[in-house]
């Protein structure tokens, strides 16, 4: 018996919890992203990597290729103490 919905299980809402937990700033980085990119087709995950002081960058992964998953957005961001973007390359702007 196959289910056509799908559930999420605890390993897969766990560690985003976790991280916004441990990882406020990413987790408020990834947030303002995702408002000003909008909702992606397929979105799997938004992936903030630090990369020093308060530079990041952020892909977007989605699941949309016939060839597997792809990073149809990626920015380098600057962003305060509480993760307010400050600047970024190239410009956000509502693409969905």
């Amino acid at each position: 018996m196959s289910s056509a919905s799908k559930v999420e299980t605890l390993s897969e809402v766990a560690p985003v919890a976790a991280e916004a937990a441990n990882r406020p700033r990413e987790a408020a980085i990834r947030v303002a992203v995702l408002a000003a990119l909008g909702r992606p087709a397929q979105l799997l995950k938004v992936a903030v990597l630090p990369l020093w002081g308060s530079k990041f960058r952020v892909n977007v992964w989605t699941g949309e290729s016939e060839t597997g998953n792809r990073i149809p957005n990626s920015y380098f961001v600057t962003a305060d103490e509480k993760g307010a973007i400050l600047q970024s390359d190239p410009p956000l702007q509502k693409l969905y």
